[in-house]
């Protein structure tokens, strides 16, 4: 299986899982993770997401075994860069990217399309396709102008270098980078925190105006914060929240997206 996918105390862990290849991206896993991401949707059960790799790395990138015919010209009528059918920002609860080894081209690219990332200090990253004949792919034009802006974006796209976690982090990429044996268990342990503590609705709708807001106006976001409030204050969860917080004990989550998201 080149994915992994396990379900603990109400997060569900993906693991891109071809070690042999340092988890190139090819036999099959775009269809694996764009179905590990759906069943983690619909699941009541999943609170949160963890994207990681198996060691000793997150994704190298594209498969190369095809050599000088790993780019060769695809069906134009089938043939989408997006790579993944279902990217991480439609997934209806949080991912969070445990980036534990090198993340390169399609591999970094990945992580940009979750909800947070936290990287291996001495790993290596880039967008690299422009140095193999090609160019950036998964959306990584539109996702990373919005994490870093356009200059730093301009920087990692049309050079195609390599860096590290710790510049990573300078550039605005990630939250958090640590030691590369450090970084699933503190993914694990945020996701642990969401899976918990935080109302799956709510949590739901504001990940979806997140990833809205950009390029919209203050009136537009203030009208969909007062349509989404609408749908959440006055519901039981609104007081169950409340009230375990008054009551100092874990709240007891009544809203389900599988029955209760109108959108």
């Amino acid at each position: 299986m080149t994915v992994l996918y396990d379900v603990t105390d109400g997060v569900a862990t993906i693991t891109l899982h071809r070690p042999e290849v340092r988890n190139a991206f090819g036999d099959g896993m775009a269809e694996a993770l764009a179905d590990a991401y759906r069943r983690a949707d619909q699941d009541d059960a999943v609170r949160a997401v963890v994207l990681t790799g198996a060691p000793p790395a997150f994704c190298a990138g594209a498969d190369m075994q095809r050599g000088g015919a790993t780019f060769a010209a695809p069906d134009a009528a089938t043939f989408s860069a997006a790579a993944v059918a279902v990217p991480a920002w439609q997934v209806r609860k949080p991912v969070i990217a445990a980036v534990n080894g090198h993340a390169i081209g399609i591999g970094f690219t990945l992580t940009l399309q979750c909800d947070l990332r936290i990287f291996a200090a001495d790993a290596k990253y880039g967008i690299v396709q422009v140095r193999r004949g090609v160019m950036g792919d998964g959306y990584s034009h539109w996702t990373l102008p919005r994490l870093v802006g356009t200059e730093r974006a301009a920087d990692i796209l049309l050079t195609g270098r390599m860096f590290d976690g710790r510049e990573a982090k300078e550039l605005g990429l990630c939250s958090r980078v640590l030691p590369n044996e450090e970084v699933l268990p503190a993914a694990l342990e945020i996701a642990a925190d969401i899976a918990a503590n935080t109302a799956p609705l709510s949590v739901a709708y504001s990940k979806r105006l997140l990833w809205q807001a950009t390029g919209m106006s203050a009136e537009q976001v203030e009208a969909l914060e007062t349509e989404y409030h609408l749908h959440l204050m006055g519901a039981p969860d609104a007081r169950e929240g409340v009230m375990a917080f008054l009551e100092r004990r874990p709240p007891q989550w009544q809203g389900r997206l599988s029955a209760d998201w109108p959108i």
